[in-house]
């Protein structure tokens, strides 16, 4: 059983450790300095390991305990980046206990889960007299809050049986599916005049309010209306917005960035069709309207495939140290699953409880990582044994 005292200061080493992702916000540190760390972590343990660098500033961080042969491998992961702290900042990387909380950047999402991880290999591995049959994986991986360059590099060298992702949940929960989302942005067009001249000039900022208007319908009335039975509503919210250049002057352009998300079925391209639709409708109205989609980044929603085997030990362990069973559920946010699954990877994704991701006063539940990490060392024994 992993010890208390351990558990918590090794997340309270990780959240000093400033791994804000180098693509998400442009003076991120990325993963290297934490991946240090951790080599420096395991080294001593004699747990084969390797650093592989994705890009600037990104670096995985990937341990392998070898099995004996005849078993399954299996696949542990964590994500080693951050969201920013920009709210938060005089406080963010000064870990803190309280009762059963750890408080601090990224101690849930996912400091805390690569330190149960790496706590949990250390376990396995020093019981050497209990070799496991197949291979062991914990992949510590870069980007997951940006682009998941990191999984994308994993899933094309390593084809492990199945994978589990740890991500912050209610203990309990087995996430089997999850959307997809994109980032887009919408272009609408003006015409630049001076302002005492409105028979020469469009005003794209007035228009950007007509898309507004009718992409909070399309979420009110068709996605609030029509919820998927595991991830809930659609999501959607604008993000970002600019246009003009003057008070004196007709806005030329006006530029919305929003995040849209996507069902199990459904692709980007759905929710394109979507936003051209009310293009349309636009233009019925105003026969000058001009507008275009910019696709920024897009990710498929996840659904779990092929994880009967998985299931069932997972769900046999849990039921042992919770007294029972878990819930099969689904989540409104993207996370990595869907990569690993694409990948032919049978996936399934589990955390602890917390609260205030990518806000301030970030927080993990303790006592749920401890309970996990014992769900996760029966389940290693029994899946790669198999």
């Amino acid at each position: 059983m992993i010890q208390t005292s351990d558990l918590i200061n090794l997340i309270s080493d990780l959240v000093q450790i400033n791994s804000i992702n180098s693509w998400l916000i442009s003076d991120g540190h990325g993963e290297a300095e934490i991946a240090t760390y951790i080599e420096n972590w395991l080294s001593p343990l004699n747990i084969e390991f390797y650093r592989e660098f994705i890009a600037d500033r990104q670096v995985n961080l990937v341990a392998r305990l070898p099995g004996k042969g005849g078993g399954k491998s299996l696949c542990i992961y964590a994500h080693l980046d951050t969201v920013g702290c920009e709210l938060w900042k005089e406080r963010a990387f000064l870990p803190r206990v309280e009762g059963d909380r750890l408080y601090g950047l990224g101690s849930a999402d996912d400091k805390g889960h690569c330190a149960l991880a790496l706590l949990v290999l250390k376990s396995i591995a020093m019981q050497s007299n209990e070799l496991l049959n197949g291979d062991l994986w914990l992949a510590l991986l870069a980007d997951e809050e940006g682009t998941s360059n990191g999984a994308q590099q994993f899933i094309k060298k390593v084809k492990p049986k199945a994978a589990i992702i740890l991500e912050p949940n209610a203990l309990g929960n087995i996430v089997v599916t999850h959307q997809g989302f994109g980032w887009i942005d919408i272009i609408v067009k003006g015409k630049a005049a001076h302002g005492s001249a409105p028979e020469l000039g469009i005003d794209s900022i007035a228009y950007m309010g007509e898309v507004i208007t009718r992409l909070h319908h399309l979420d009110y009335q068709v996605f609030a209306q029509n919820p998927h039975p595991f991830n809930g509503k659609t999501v959607f919210h604008t993000s970002m917005i600019k246009g003009g250049t003057d008070y004196a002057t007709y806005p030329a352009e006006c530029i919305l960035s929003i995040e849209i998300g996507t069902q199990p079925g459904e692709t980007i391209n759905d929710r394109i069709q979507n936003i051209e639709t009310i293009f349309h409708e636009i233009r019925t109205k105003f026969p000058d309207f001009s507008a275009e989609v910019n696709v920024k980044l897009a990710r498929d929603p996840f659904k779990s495939q092929g994880c009967e085997l998985l299931w069932n030990i997972l769900s046999d362990e849990t039921n042992k140290i919770l007294g029972e069973l878990p819930n099969a559920v689904g989540e409104n946010a993207w996370c990595d699953a869907a990569l690993f699954q694409q990948a032919g990877i049978p996936t399934l994704m589990m955390g602890a409880s917390g609260e205030n991701f990518h806000a301030p006063d970030e927080w993990v539940s303790i006592s749920e990582l401890i309970k996990l990490g014992d769900i996760l060392e029966g389940t290693i024994r029994r899946f790669c044994n198999e």
